[in-house]
């Protein structure tokens, strides 16, 4: 009898242990890297790394964050912000985050979810009227960018935005037919628009042709930039707005913008490509897009790649997911909805076969099979943006990385592959 009693007292010791670890929130403060478990010497190798990036010319240079069990173990910046001055990069300079917004605002919208403004499977037509008659792309003319369509099999829902597979595209990147129609009715990829009302681009893509039935395939889309939309239907709000005062204050993530204030504009950090010959610095990309957008006052708040921000202020909210929804006494979301947005939603399809990765409600999923590629464990959960900029989220190491660059060329996926093995080599328990 006193045996089982003490087995029963053990087990509830055990469980009372797992709970109060497990609501534990976590607050990113710097630390030696024996604090978060990593080696000095180790880590060393990362630091002459990263500096031989930009003595072999692969990089004007680049910021990187490692925290572990909530100690910012590196955060270093190394090269230039300009080539000609060799002004240094700071690391606490505003990069260009691009496709990072996304999961930003997946979080605003599960926000409202948790509120109960609408249900995951609801279809995206019960809030915007223009999705209820969508056709998928049948025949296309190229003479006269004329096309025909066949019924969509269904509805498209806040879950196929919330995963990319409702078969709405991204202008300028998927086939010749789906730029050239997106090209046609003026839809852009959202980011540095200022002629143009949100409301009425989302809208009339709702009469725009999807590109494959809703359900069917996974494909990178204009999908949060739609779920962006719908967050300020929801809440009445812009999506800058409830962004501010849902997110980014509490939070304390003081460097998050859509719109830079102009007292910030000398810590936007300069951009650069890599011609073959020299890393010149560029005023513009993608032909017309003004690389000063985010100091250019604008309405169009891009929920797919729109904000600018640190790499700090961005640890800040990954560590939130890594708590589970909290940080520093705030909870945005509960639990298990971070597991939600955290675990398999696509079922069989892939973002990348080749990988296995698989995708939750914004973010990219490491899997079993797919581990055997990577030193990221199964459960890491990352994305990144076009200019360069990339993160991940391992939760069985307690692991928050981050790597800014503010760059095009041939060498940035050669830093990618000499970054990642280079932070995990030097984790010491």
């Amino acid at each position: 009898m006193i045996r089982c009693l003490a087995f029963f007292v053990l087990l509830f010791l055990a469980n009372g242990c797992e709970t109060s670890t497990r609501n534990k929130s976590v607050i990113l403060t710097p630390g030696a890297p024996e604090s978060g478990g990593f080696s000095s010497a180790r880590l060393a190798r990362l630091d002459s790394g990263m500096a031989d990036w930009v003595k072999k010319k692969w990089i004007n240079g680049s910021v990187a964050l490692i925290a572990r069990n909530g100690k910012i173990v590196f955060h270093k910046a190394y090269g230039y912000n300009d080539l000609d001055s060799k002004s240094p990069l700071d690391k606490n300079g505003i990069f260009r985050i691009a496709s990072q917004t996304k999961a930003i605002t997946t979080v605003a919208a599960m926000i409202l979810w948790e509120e109960g403004k609408f249900a995951i499977d609801d279809p995206v037509s019960k809030f915007i009227p223009s999705f209820a008659n969508q056709g998928v792309l049948d025949k296309y003319e190229p003479k006269d960018t004329t096309f025909t369509t066949v019924p969509a099999k269904r509805l498209i829902t806040i879950r196929d935005l919330l995963t990319h597979t409702s078969g709405i595209g991204y202008p300028g990147i998927g086939t010749p037919e789906a730029n050239a129609i997106y090209a046609k009715y003026q839809t852009t990829g959202g980011v540095g628009v200022a002629e143009q009302n949100l409301s009425e681009v989302m809208t009339q893509l709702g009469t725009l042709p999807l590109l494959f039935q809703p359900g069917e395939r996974w494909m990178y889309g204009l999908n949060t930039d739609l779920l962006g939309y719908l967050v300020e239907v929801w809440s009445g709000m812009t999506l800058e707005a409830f962004f501010t005062e849902r997110i980014f204050n509490p939070l304390g993530m003081k460097d998050t913008y859509f719109n830079l204030p102009q007292e910030k504009s000398s810590r936007l950090v300069n951009f650069f490509q890599d011609d073959g010959t020299e890393i010149k610095k560029q005023n513009k990309v993608f032909g017309t897009l003004d690389l000063n957008f985010p100091l250019i006052k604008h309405s169009y708040f891009s929920g797919g790649g729109g904000l600018s921000s640190t790499i700090y202020d961005y640890a800040i909210f990954l560590q939130m997911l890594l708590n589970e929804g909290e940080y520093n006494g705030t909870r945005l979301l509960a639990r298990n909805t971070v597991r939600l947005m955290t675990m398999n939603q696509i079922g069989e399809l892939f973002v990348n076969p080749a990988t296995d990765t698989k995708f939750g409600f914004g973010f990219a999923l490491v899997t079993e099979k797919g581990s055997r590629l990577t030193p990221s464990q199964e459960g890491t959960y990352s994305w990144g943006g076009v200019f360069s900029t990339t993160y991940w989220v391992d939760p069985k190491e307690k692991l928050i990385v981050l790597l800014y660059r503010q760059m095009w060329g041939a060498h940035i996926s050669d830093t990618d592959k000499a970054f990642r093995p280079l932070v995990y080599q030097a984790i010491n328990e």
